[in-house]
């Protein structure tokens, strides 16, 4: 189950001649925060019925408003929890300048429990390579990416370059997101964000890659610490 939004998407283009309109930013995001959380319980028996329902789209537009007067520059989505039914995550996609209404959200909000927990920015999924990506027709196995990781141990980044035998079926603008999504599934999207560098799609299989799950391991090793061994798995 996936619900994921830009939230200053409109029905119908904008006359190229007209201006867009300037959307509004809370100048407290505290406030902003503690006004969505009410907004959220309000909603909240809706959304669980349309959850259990299997019909998410029934509080869309709702939900749609609630995240837009938080900041109109944050995405969400509904998604099967790792430890709950349910996750909630609102992400400014690492946005700096958006940062401190991701970080407001949080604090303001409930603790987790058994049906719901909340993410403020993607995270990993536990296995990426029993993740399969339908693109009409064509069918993306995660299992099949291998990734070239190029660590910088002074700056503690890696560069990578992503191959998938499917990429060369696909058009320049779905190669790039599915150049991403393996990263982020893998990663998370804040560690994603900290710790790669350089992201590249390689269109042939590049001597000495590695699989996502060892990629994760390595990137996770750059993460915890300068005293940690670097290096690729071999």
């Amino acid at each position: 189950m996936r619900l994921f939004r830009r939230k200053n998407a409109v029905a119908d283009p904008p006359d190229p001649r007209t201006a867009w309109p300037e959307q509004h930013v809370p100048e407290d995001p505290a406030a902003a925060a503690e006004a969505f959380w009410q907004g959220w319980f309000e909603l909240l028996p809706l959304v669980s019925a349309a959850l259990g329902e299997g019909e998410p789209h029934r509080v869309e537009h709702e939900l749609c408003q609630l995240v837009e007067a938080l900041h109109p520059r944050l995405h969400f989505s509904l998604e099967r929890g790792r430890q709950a039914i349910y996750a909630l995550v609102v992400t400014g996609q690492e946005d700096p300048e958006i940062r401190p209404f991701t970080d407001a959200w949080r604090a303001a909000g409930p603790p987790d429990d058994a049906i719901w927990e909340y993410h403020d920015s993607v995270p990993p999924v536990p296995d990426p390579t029993e993740v399969t990506v339908n693109l009409g027709e064509r069918r993306i196995a995660l299992a099949d990416v291998r990734v070239v990781a190029q660590v910088d141990e002074g700056e503690r980044v890696v560069d990578v370059a992503v191959y998938h035998p499917g990429f060369s079926d696909l058009d320049d603008v779905t190669r790039r997101t599915m150049t991403f999504l393996p990263l982020d599934a893998t990663l998370g999207e804040r560690l994603a964000a900290e710790r790669l560098r350089r992201v590249e799609t390689a269109e042939v299989e590049p001597a000495g890659a590695i699989t996502l799950l060892e990629l994760r391991e390595l990137v996770r090793g750059l993460a915890s610490g300068p005293d940690e061994n670097v290096g690729a798995p071999g």
